[in-house]
């Protein structure tokens, strides 16, 4: 759903929900994308890890049955009592054809080790020692952060390689073969290597008479491999991060920007309203801030062109009414010998004073009244009952100059209809709309006011009306009349008792109360200004 502003622009209406926030979802897909690519990455290499710790067991496994199996016919002899035969089996395993990476031991039933094929193939282990040297600030950061992707994506991801082999001593594995199981583990040799051992027995007939066990030093190059196959996702979460970043900088961080340039330019004086076409088409939060501002810029030099009218109309209008009473002044100088005269002049200045005092409440009033809105808290008002109160204060005005009357009708029907608003500011508003109507109103004339329930859609209302018997509003001034200062008056009204401000002050406080106001003319004659507010 969208909202308009006061131009009527269409406004996205902003968002509840957090998630529901396109820019919102945009920063957390942009965040977790990179994320994502590196769990992917992490669970695909559990994988492949896993993948390759079991085929290497397999692998082995499937070694040591053959050579076992070799072992026990060459090497193995004795009834009732088997033996192994030490030479013959340190003969055979140096025979084996073993890649460099696998080791052979042969242990007897006592776990005395009987023949290793790395001695007895006469190899020689060359490794290179590293030089010395401390420790790089790098290297401990991606030693840093290695050990804390292990500990996060180790929780997460089940770790299916070391379930397949596990973890256990020599001891143990030596024990398992010697029952006549077949063993398999993971561990670090005397080297520090890690290697992957498996453990079958060596069987005559059906008697164990040694354990065979062969060992692959390969995993640390399969972990070397894996971590070296991480380097492309991360490389791509790296890069996804960067087109992240860049989009966030063009999608937000550069609208915001120019945002706040605009409105540098005006507070600065350079211009007087901000021009943000392509931002203000944008339907998210910073389309709507753009709005917003635009909107508040163009309100505020609205305001400002207002308040300088204004002070120019107040200028005026305080104006007349004191040449009028400097000129009664001046006049009543020249003809203090004529009483009838001086009588006259009394009365005009009186008049004039009474209207100059009217203009400058009013002006106090207006210039003070939006501040009074944002200060007083509204409270719920039985609004008919309210009226009732202030058109009472009417009462007794008709027995003075022969003026019009006011008379006050509830057609509720008893409803109770309650409004949420401010008891002095929507005071004012009844008085104003009877004050407006009384000045119109011909002598002994009525002004009446009448409190309804009304509807707009599923809304109920309550509707404030006051007519009068005067000469009507001329069609084309059902809207000017709501202008500060509008002094077109019907020929025949009261001059001095209107100021111009009343109904610009009913028009702001109903605004304010979101109600609305408007004017027409009554078919008998006379006007009819109506106030309609949302009913609790």
């Amino acid at each position: 759903m969208a909202r308009k502003d006061h131009t009527g622009r269409r406004v996205p209406k902003p968002s509840k929900h957090l998630l529901s926030s396109r820019i919102a979802r945009l920063i957390f897909a942009s965040n977790l994308a990179g994320l994502a690519i590196l769990i992917i990455g992490a669970m695909v290499l559990n994988e492949m890890r896993a993948s390759f710790v079991v085929a290497k067991k397999q692998d082995l496994v499937g070694q040591a049955q053959v050579f076992s199996n070799l072992l026990a016919e060459g090497a193995t002899f004795g009834q009732p009592e088997p033996v192994m035969d030490e030479e013959l089996a340190r003969a055979t395993l140096a025979d084996l054809s073993l890649p460099v990476s696998v080791r052979g031991k042969v242990y007897d039933p006592d776990g005395e080790l009987v023949g290793d094929s790395y001695f007895l193939s006469d190899r020689v282990i060359v490794s290179g020692l590293p030089p010395l040297q401390e420790p790089s600030q790098l290297s401990r950061w991606s030693r840093s952060l290695s050990e804390w992707a292990v500990s996060t994506f180790g929780a997460l991801v089940p770790n299916r390689g070391g379930d397949a082999v596990r973890t256990q001593t020599f001891e143990q594995e030596y024990a398992v073969a010697m029952a006549g199981g077949e063993a398999a583990s993971q561990r670090f040799n005397d080297r520090g290597q890690r290697i992957i051992s498996v453990s079958l027995p060596v069987q005559h007939v059906s008697a164990v008479v040694g354990v065979l066990t062969l060992e692959s030093n390969d995993i640390d190059e399969i972990i070397r491999a894996e971590r070296a196959a991480l380097i492309p996702f991360i490389g791509v979460a790296v890069l996804v991060a960067l087109i992240t970043s860049a989009l966030l900088t063009i999608g937000i961080a550069r609208p915001l920007r120019r945002l706040s340039e605009e409105a540098d330019r005006v507070r600065s004086g350079s211009s007087q309203e901000l021009n943000l076409p392509r931002i203000t088409r944008r339907r998210d939060e910073i389309g709507a801030l753009a709005s917003s501002m635009e909107a508040m810029t163009e309100a505020l030099f609205e305001r400002i062109t207002s308040n300088e009218r204004f002070a120019a109309d107040v200028a005026h209008e305080i104006k007349n009414p004191l040449t009028s009473i400097r000129s009664a002044v001046e006049t009543a100088e020249r003809v203090q010998d004529n009483p009838e005269a001086m009588r006259k002049l009394h009365k005009v200045i009186a008049h004039d004073v009474g209207r100059l005092d009217r203009l400058i409440t009013d002006i106090s009033n207006a210039s003070r009244l939006e501040a009074e809105i944002t200060r007083v808290p509204t409270e719920t008002l039985n609004i008919a009952r309210f009226v009732a109160d202030i058109v009472a204060t009417y009462e007794y005005l008709a027995i003075e100059d022969d003026q019009a009357s006011v008379v006050y009708e509830d057609a509720t029907m008893g409803a109770g209809l309650r409004v949420r608003g401010r008891e002095g500011p929507l005071g004012q508003v009844i008085r104003n709309l009877i004050d407006n109507g009384l000045s119109f109103s011909p002598p002994a004339g009525k002004v009446f006011v009448r409190v309804e329930q009304g509807r707009i859609g599923p809304q109920t209302t309550a509707r404030i009306i006051v007519e009068d018997e005067g000469p009507g509003i001329p069609d084309d001034k059902f809207e000017k009349i709501f202008e500060r200062f509008y002094t077109d008056r019907p020929k025949g009204s009261a001059f001095g008792r209107n100021s111009g401000l009343g109904l610009s002050i009913v028009r702001q406080i109903a605004n304010t109360h979101l109600g609305h106001v408007w004017a027409e003319n009554r078919a008998e004659g006379g006007a009819r200004f109506i106030v309609e507010l949302p009913a609790t």
